[in-house]
Protein backbone atom coordinates (compact mmCIF):
# COMPACT_ATOMS: atom_id res chain seq x y z
CA UNK A 1 0.00 0.00 0.00
CA UNK A 2 1.41 3.61 -0.79
CA UNK A 3 0.42 4.61 3.11
CA UNK A 4 2.53 1.95 3.91
CA UNK A 5 5.74 3.52 2.00
CA UNK A 6 5.17 6.73 3.55
CA UNK A 7 4.87 5.13 6.97
CA UNK A 8 8.56 3.41 6.62
CA UNK A 9 9.73 6.54 5.36
CA UNK A 10 12.72 8.22 7.26
CA UNK A 11 12.26 12.00 8.56
CA UNK A 12 15.07 14.36 8.60
CA UNK A 13 14.60 17.20 11.06
CA UNK A 14 16.55 20.12 9.81
CA UNK A 15 16.46 21.76 12.85
CA UNK A 16 18.93 18.96 14.50
CA UNK A 17 21.88 19.31 12.07
CA UNK A 18 22.45 22.88 13.32
CA UNK A 19 24.56 23.29 16.21
CA UNK A 20 22.60 24.50 19.36
CA UNK A 21 23.41 27.35 21.03
CA UNK A 22 23.70 26.75 24.59
CA UNK A 23 25.57 28.31 27.24
CA UNK A 24 27.43 25.72 29.60
CA UNK A 25 27.48 28.33 32.82
CA UNK A 26 24.20 28.34 34.60
CA UNK A 27 22.25 31.79 34.85
CA UNK A 28 23.18 33.78 38.12
CA UNK A 29 20.14 33.62 40.68
CA UNK A 30 18.77 36.41 41.34
CA UNK A 31 20.42 38.81 43.51
CA UNK A 32 17.50 39.95 45.61
CA UNK A 33 16.70 36.03 46.49
CA UNK A 34 20.53 35.55 47.43
CA UNK A 35 21.22 33.68 50.42
CA UNK A 36 23.45 34.89 53.22
CA UNK A 37 24.31 34.09 56.59
CA UNK A 38 25.42 36.69 59.93
CA UNK A 39 25.53 35.66 63.34
CA UNK A 40 25.52 38.12 66.16
CA UNK A 41 25.46 37.87 70.04
CA UNK A 42 22.34 38.72 72.55
CA UNK A 43 23.45 40.92 75.28
CA UNK A 44 23.89 40.52 78.52
CA UNK A 45 24.31 36.77 78.27
CA UNK A 46 21.72 34.60 80.31
CA UNK A 47 20.93 31.07 79.51
CA UNK A 48 17.65 31.92 81.15
CA UNK A 49 16.40 33.99 79.21
CA UNK A 50 18.22 32.82 75.76
CA UNK A 51 15.99 29.98 76.84
CA UNK A 52 12.92 32.24 76.89
CA UNK A 53 13.37 33.58 73.53
CA UNK A 54 13.94 30.21 71.79
CA UNK A 55 10.45 28.86 73.10
CA UNK A 56 9.37 25.38 74.28
CA UNK A 57 11.42 22.99 71.24
CA UNK A 58 12.24 26.59 69.39
CA UNK A 59 8.52 27.43 68.86
CA UNK A 60 9.35 30.84 68.67
CA UNK A 61 11.98 30.80 66.34
CA UNK A 62 9.86 28.31 64.01
CA UNK A 63 7.01 30.99 64.12
CA UNK A 64 9.85 33.80 62.92
CA UNK A 65 11.21 31.03 60.43
CA UNK A 66 8.36 30.41 58.65
CA UNK A 67 6.93 34.18 58.86
CA UNK A 68 9.92 36.07 57.49
CA UNK A 69 11.47 32.67 55.02
CA UNK A 70 14.80 32.20 57.20
CA UNK A 71 16.78 29.74 59.14
CA UNK A 72 17.56 30.24 62.26
CA UNK A 73 20.07 28.58 64.53
CA UNK A 74 22.04 29.46 68.03
CA UNK A 75 24.46 27.91 70.73
CA UNK A 76 23.79 29.72 73.50
CA UNK A 77 23.55 33.09 72.93
CA UNK A 78 24.95 33.02 69.10
CA UNK A 79 22.68 33.36 66.83
CA UNK A 80 23.04 32.72 63.53
CA UNK A 81 20.00 33.69 60.70
CA UNK A 82 20.60 32.74 56.85
CA UNK A 83 17.94 33.80 54.45
CA UNK A 84 17.67 36.80 52.05
CA UNK A 85 19.27 40.35 53.27
CA UNK A 86 15.79 41.97 53.74
CA UNK A 87 14.19 39.10 55.59
CA UNK A 88 17.84 38.30 57.45
CA UNK A 89 18.18 41.99 59.11
CA UNK A 90 14.16 42.17 59.97
CA UNK A 91 14.78 38.94 61.62
CA UNK A 92 18.34 40.04 63.47
CA UNK A 93 16.52 43.22 64.70
CA UNK A 94 13.18 41.67 66.13
CA UNK A 95 15.29 38.88 68.26
CA UNK A 96 17.31 41.68 69.60
CA UNK A 97 13.89 43.57 70.54
CA UNK A 98 12.04 40.26 71.81
CA UNK A 99 15.66 39.51 74.19
CA UNK A 100 15.06 42.92 75.49
CA UNK A 101 11.72 42.37 76.07
CA UNK A 102 12.44 39.39 77.79
CA UNK A 103 15.16 40.58 79.97
CA UNK A 104 13.04 43.00 81.06
CA UNK A 105 10.46 40.52 82.25
CA UNK A 106 8.13 40.55 79.70
CA UNK A 107 6.15 36.72 79.52
CA UNK A 108 6.50 35.94 75.38
CA UNK A 109 4.01 33.76 73.86
CA UNK A 110 2.95 32.66 70.35
CA UNK A 111 0.62 35.57 70.44
CA UNK A 112 3.14 38.28 71.00
CA UNK A 113 5.43 36.64 68.39
CA UNK A 114 2.94 37.06 66.08
CA UNK A 115 1.87 40.58 67.20
CA UNK A 116 5.61 41.74 66.79
CA UNK A 117 5.81 39.77 63.35
CA UNK A 118 2.97 41.95 62.16
CA UNK A 119 4.40 44.89 63.10
CA UNK A 120 7.38 43.83 61.28
CA UNK A 121 5.54 45.85 58.58
CA UNK A 122 9.37 45.34 57.63
CA UNK A 123 9.55 49.00 57.49
CA UNK A 124 9.36 50.23 61.38
CA UNK A 125 12.08 47.27 62.22
CA UNK A 126 14.38 48.46 59.49
CA UNK A 127 13.93 52.16 60.75
CA UNK A 128 15.75 53.83 62.89
CA UNK A 129 13.83 56.23 63.21
CA UNK A 130 14.20 57.40 67.13
CA UNK A 131 10.99 58.89 67.64
CA UNK A 132 9.14 56.08 66.11
CA UNK A 133 11.32 53.70 68.39
CA UNK A 134 10.51 55.70 71.39
CA UNK A 135 6.51 56.07 70.67
CA UNK A 136 6.40 52.29 70.61
CA UNK A 137 8.22 51.68 73.71
CA UNK A 138 6.16 54.24 75.87
CA UNK A 139 2.92 52.89 75.03
CA UNK A 140 -0.13 54.47 76.81
CA UNK A 141 -0.41 54.12 80.51
CA UNK A 142 -3.84 52.01 82.29
CA UNK A 143 -4.70 51.10 85.34
CA UNK A 144 -3.84 47.47 84.71
CA UNK A 145 -0.46 48.18 82.45
CA UNK A 146 0.66 49.89 79.30
CA UNK A 147 -0.73 49.32 75.82
CA UNK A 148 1.58 49.91 73.32
CA UNK A 149 0.31 50.84 69.43
CA UNK A 150 1.98 48.19 67.21
CA UNK A 151 3.00 48.84 63.29
CA UNK A 152 2.65 52.20 61.53
CA UNK A 153 -0.45 52.83 61.43
CA UNK A 154 -1.25 52.19 64.99
CA UNK A 155 1.63 54.78 65.79
CA UNK A 156 -0.16 57.07 63.25
CA UNK A 157 -3.12 56.71 64.79
CA UNK A 158 -2.38 57.17 68.13
CA UNK A 159 -0.38 60.29 67.49
CA UNK A 160 -3.36 61.76 65.61
CA UNK A 161 -5.88 61.14 68.14
CA UNK A 162 -3.46 63.03 70.84
CA UNK A 163 -2.78 65.49 68.33
CA UNK A 164 -6.10 66.50 66.77
CA UNK A 165 -9.73 66.64 68.22
CA UNK A 166 -12.03 64.94 65.83
CA UNK A 167 -10.20 61.82 64.46
CA UNK A 168 -11.34 58.64 62.45
CA UNK A 169 -9.74 55.53 62.24
CA UNK A 170 -11.39 53.41 59.38
CA UNK A 171 -9.88 50.05 58.08
CA UNK A 172 -11.17 46.18 58.53
CA UNK A 173 -11.58 43.91 61.43
CA UNK A 174 -9.16 43.30 63.89
CA UNK A 175 -6.72 46.35 63.43
CA UNK A 176 -6.97 47.76 66.68
CA UNK A 177 -9.31 50.63 65.84
CA UNK A 178 -11.60 50.63 68.84
CA UNK A 179 -9.19 49.35 71.46
CA UNK A 180 -6.73 51.56 70.93
CA UNK A 181 -9.61 54.09 71.28
CA UNK A 182 -10.29 52.72 74.43
CA UNK A 183 -6.77 53.08 75.84
CA UNK A 184 -6.18 56.71 74.73
CA UNK A 185 -9.46 57.76 76.38
CA UNK A 186 -8.57 55.94 79.70
CA UNK A 187 -4.87 57.77 79.78
CA UNK A 188 -6.28 60.74 79.19
CA UNK A 189 -8.90 60.43 82.08
CA UNK A 190 -6.48 59.24 83.67
CA UNK A 191 -4.27 62.02 82.97
CA UNK A 192 -6.49 64.37 83.80
CA UNK A 193 -6.59 65.80 80.44
CA UNK A 194 -10.80 64.68 80.38
CA UNK A 195 -13.39 64.55 82.87
CA UNK A 196 -15.67 62.03 81.62
CA UNK A 197 -15.38 59.11 78.89
CA UNK A 198 -18.41 58.85 76.68
CA UNK A 199 -19.27 55.82 74.64
CA UNK A 200 -21.58 56.61 71.77
CA UNK A 201 -22.82 53.29 68.90
CA UNK A 202 -25.84 53.04 66.65
CA UNK A 203 -28.11 50.39 67.65
CA UNK A 204 -28.24 48.84 64.38
CA UNK A 205 -28.23 44.87 64.15
CA UNK A 206 -26.04 43.21 62.26
CA UNK A 207 -28.52 41.55 59.41
CA UNK A 208 -30.98 40.11 61.87
CA UNK A 209 -33.99 41.22 64.35
CA UNK A 210 -33.13 40.90 68.15
CA UNK A 211 -36.33 42.84 68.65
CA UNK A 212 -37.10 44.67 71.90
CA UNK A 213 -34.73 44.43 74.83
CA UNK A 214 -35.56 44.57 78.29
CA UNK A 215 -34.55 46.99 81.05
CA UNK A 216 -33.61 51.10 81.41
CA UNK A 217 -31.60 53.09 78.58
CA UNK A 218 -28.25 51.56 79.66
CA UNK A 219 -29.18 47.56 79.42
CA UNK A 220 -31.21 48.23 76.54
CA UNK A 221 -27.34 49.81 75.13
CA UNK A 222 -24.99 47.36 76.63
CA UNK A 223 -25.19 44.67 73.88
CA UNK A 224 -23.98 47.13 71.25
CA UNK A 225 -21.49 48.32 73.00
CA UNK A 226 -20.05 44.90 74.88
CA UNK A 227 -16.59 45.25 72.69
CA UNK A 228 -16.29 48.97 74.48
CA UNK A 229 -16.60 47.42 77.67
CA UNK A 230 -14.30 44.37 77.59
CA UNK A 231 -11.66 46.63 76.34
CA UNK A 232 -12.54 49.20 79.79
CA UNK A 233 -12.76 46.22 81.94
CA UNK A 234 -9.26 44.97 80.71
CA UNK A 235 -7.45 48.17 81.17
CA UNK A 236 -9.59 49.68 84.69
CA UNK A 237 -11.00 46.65 86.20
CA UNK A 238 -14.51 45.46 86.92
CA UNK A 239 -14.87 47.38 90.27
CA UNK A 240 -13.30 50.82 88.33
CA UNK A 241 -15.46 50.42 85.28
CA UNK A 242 -18.71 50.05 87.51
CA UNK A 243 -18.22 53.02 89.91
CA UNK A 244 -17.08 54.94 87.02
CA UNK A 245 -20.27 54.30 85.35
CA UNK A 246 -22.47 55.17 88.65
CA UNK A 247 -21.01 58.52 88.90
CA UNK A 248 -21.48 59.10 85.15
CA UNK A 249 -17.53 59.84 84.81
CA UNK A 250 -17.90 56.36 81.88
CA UNK A 251 -21.41 57.48 80.21
CA UNK A 252 -23.00 55.34 77.85
CA UNK A 253 -25.55 57.19 74.95
CA UNK A 254 -27.14 56.23 72.21
CA UNK A 255 -26.41 57.89 68.85
CA UNK A 256 -30.39 58.86 68.54
CA UNK A 257 -30.14 60.31 72.13
CA UNK A 258 -27.44 62.96 71.56
CA UNK A 259 -28.61 65.53 69.85
CA UNK A 260 -28.95 68.90 71.34
CA UNK A 261 -25.86 67.89 73.40
CA UNK A 262 -22.80 69.80 74.31
CA UNK A 263 -19.67 68.07 75.39
CA UNK A 264 -17.48 69.52 76.98
CA UNK A 265 -13.75 68.29 78.62
CA UNK A 266 -15.27 64.67 77.30
CA UNK A 267 -13.72 62.04 75.30
CA UNK A 268 -16.06 60.68 72.94
CA UNK A 269 -15.83 57.43 71.05
CA UNK A 270 -18.18 56.21 67.97
CA UNK A 271 -18.39 53.31 67.14
CA UNK A 272 -19.48 51.00 64.42
CA UNK A 273 -19.70 54.42 62.41
CA UNK A 274 -20.69 52.91 59.06
CA UNK A 275 -24.07 52.07 60.37
CA UNK A 276 -24.98 55.73 60.68
CA UNK A 277 -26.51 57.88 58.21
CA UNK A 278 -25.76 61.38 57.40
CA UNK A 279 -27.96 62.54 59.27
CA UNK A 280 -26.71 60.94 62.55
CA UNK A 281 -23.14 61.66 61.77
CA UNK A 282 -23.60 65.70 60.93
CA UNK A 283 -25.53 65.57 64.42
CA UNK A 284 -22.63 63.50 66.66
CA UNK A 285 -20.15 65.94 64.77
CA UNK A 286 -21.39 68.91 66.26
CA UNK A 287 -22.00 67.99 69.66
CA UNK A 288 -18.05 69.07 70.19
CA UNK A 289 -17.51 71.08 73.13
CA UNK A 290 -14.23 72.94 74.39
CA UNK A 291 -11.54 70.49 75.72
CA UNK A 292 -12.90 67.12 74.07
CA UNK A 293 -11.66 64.70 71.53
CA UNK A 294 -14.00 62.41 69.76
CA UNK A 295 -12.85 59.22 68.15
CA UNK A 296 -15.12 57.86 65.46
CA UNK A 297 -13.98 54.26 64.00
CA UNK A 298 -15.76 51.98 61.27
CA UNK A 299 -15.33 49.30 58.91
CA UNK A 300 -17.19 50.53 55.34
CA UNK A 301 -16.72 47.04 53.92
CA UNK A 302 -19.18 46.08 56.58
CA UNK A 303 -22.57 48.18 56.25
CA UNK A 304 -25.76 47.44 57.78
CA UNK A 305 -28.13 50.00 57.43
CA UNK A 306 -30.98 49.32 54.73
CA UNK A 307 -29.87 48.75 50.70
CA UNK A 308 -30.05 52.20 49.39
CA UNK A 309 -29.51 53.88 52.71
CA UNK A 310 -25.67 55.56 52.10
CA UNK A 311 -23.02 55.37 55.02
CA UNK A 312 -22.58 58.80 57.15
CA UNK A 313 -18.97 57.78 57.81
CA UNK A 314 -18.32 57.50 54.22
CA UNK A 315 -19.73 60.60 53.55
CA UNK A 316 -18.05 62.50 55.90
CA UNK A 317 -14.49 61.31 54.45
CA UNK A 318 -15.51 63.08 51.41
CA UNK A 319 -16.53 65.86 53.20
CA UNK A 320 -14.04 66.40 55.76
CA UNK A 321 -11.26 66.18 53.76
CA UNK A 322 -8.40 68.56 54.02
CA UNK A 323 -10.51 70.15 56.93
CA UNK A 324 -7.94 71.37 59.59
CA UNK A 325 -7.74 70.11 63.22
CA UNK A 326 -9.70 66.18 61.80
CA UNK A 327 -7.23 63.64 61.16
CA UNK A 328 -8.00 60.14 58.94
CA UNK A 329 -6.06 56.79 59.79
CA UNK A 330 -6.44 54.61 57.37
CA UNK A 331 -5.96 50.69 57.80
CA UNK A 332 -5.54 47.73 55.77
CA UNK A 333 -5.16 44.14 55.76
CA UNK A 334 -1.51 44.23 57.35
CA UNK A 335 -2.63 45.72 60.02
CA UNK A 336 -4.81 42.74 61.64
CA UNK A 337 -3.41 41.86 65.27
CA UNK A 338 -6.06 39.17 65.60
CA UNK A 339 -5.20 35.40 64.33
CA UNK A 340 -3.11 35.25 61.63
CA UNK A 341 -6.39 33.83 59.68
CA UNK A 342 -8.30 36.79 59.83
CA UNK A 343 -5.73 38.51 57.50
CA UNK A 344 -5.82 36.12 54.84
CA UNK A 345 -9.85 36.45 55.51
CA UNK A 346 -10.19 39.76 54.90
CA UNK A 347 -8.01 39.20 52.11
CA UNK A 348 -10.12 36.91 50.14
CA UNK A 349 -13.01 39.42 50.75
CA UNK A 350 -11.22 41.90 49.25
CA UNK A 351 -10.22 40.03 46.34
CA UNK A 352 -13.75 38.61 45.83
CA UNK A 353 -15.16 42.22 46.01
CA UNK A 354 -13.36 43.53 43.18
CA UNK A 355 -14.06 40.88 40.86
CA UNK A 356 -17.28 41.42 41.50
CA UNK A 357 -17.25 45.24 40.84
CA UNK A 358 -15.26 44.63 37.66
CA UNK A 359 -17.66 42.46 36.63
CA UNK A 360 -20.92 44.51 37.46
CA UNK A 361 -19.15 47.40 35.45
CA UNK A 362 -18.99 45.15 32.44
CA UNK A 363 -22.18 44.14 32.90
CA UNK A 364 -23.01 47.36 32.52
CA UNK A 365 -20.80 48.79 29.67
CA UNK A 366 -21.95 46.03 27.97
CA UNK A 367 -25.99 46.63 28.51
CA UNK A 368 -25.27 49.93 27.41
CA UNK A 369 -23.46 49.15 24.04
CA UNK A 370 -26.55 46.40 23.17
CA UNK A 371 -29.04 48.67 24.48
CA UNK A 372 -27.85 51.87 21.91
CA UNK A 373 -27.77 49.20 19.14
CA UNK A 374 -30.90 47.46 19.88
CA UNK A 375 -32.70 50.70 19.58
CA UNK A 376 -30.91 51.52 16.51
CA UNK A 377 -28.72 54.88 18.23
CA UNK A 378 -25.56 52.97 17.71
CA UNK A 379 -24.05 52.36 13.97
CA UNK A 380 -22.75 48.50 13.81
CA UNK A 381 -19.03 49.75 13.39
CA UNK A 382 -19.07 50.97 16.19
CA UNK A 383 -20.56 48.81 18.16
CA UNK A 384 -18.03 46.40 16.82
CA UNK A 385 -15.16 48.73 17.92
CA UNK A 386 -16.85 49.23 21.38
CA UNK A 387 -16.94 45.03 21.86
CA UNK A 388 -13.58 44.79 20.52
CA UNK A 389 -11.93 47.32 23.13
CA UNK A 390 -14.10 45.15 25.62
CA UNK A 391 -12.70 42.56 24.82
CA UNK A 392 -9.10 43.27 25.08
CA UNK A 393 -9.60 45.05 28.09
CA UNK A 394 -11.61 42.02 29.85
CA UNK A 395 -11.03 39.34 28.17
CA UNK A 396 -12.94 37.22 25.02
CA UNK A 397 -14.18 34.42 28.13
CA UNK A 398 -16.01 37.61 30.16
CA UNK A 399 -17.37 38.75 26.82
CA UNK A 400 -19.36 36.18 25.76
CA UNK A 401 -20.45 35.32 28.95
CA UNK A 402 -22.01 38.76 29.60
CA UNK A 403 -23.35 38.26 26.17
CA UNK A 404 -25.54 35.34 27.15
CA UNK A 405 -26.46 36.63 29.88
CA UNK A 406 -27.92 39.75 28.45
CA UNK A 407 -29.83 37.84 25.67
Amino acid sequence: MDSDRYLHRPISIRAAKQPLDIDPTPPEPDSREDITSSSFSLEPEDAKHVALLCGHLNTHFKLIEDRLRVSISNRGNQIRISGPDAARISAERLLKKLYRDVTTGTRLSPEAIHLQLQQADLELLQSNDATSESLLIKGLKTKRGTVKPRGRSQISYVKDIQKHDLNFGIGPAGTGKTYLAVACAVHALLEEDVKRILLVRPAVEAGERLGFLPGDLTQKVDPYLRPLYDALYEMLGFETVSKYIERNIIEVAPLAFMRGRTLNNAFIILDEAQNTTREQMKMFLTRLGFGSTAVITGDATQIDLPRGQPSGLIHATQVLEGVEGASFTWFNKKDVVRHPLVQRVVNAYEEHDAIIDSSDKDRCALKSVFTYTATGLMHPATLSFKTGWLQRCRGVARMRTFQTALS
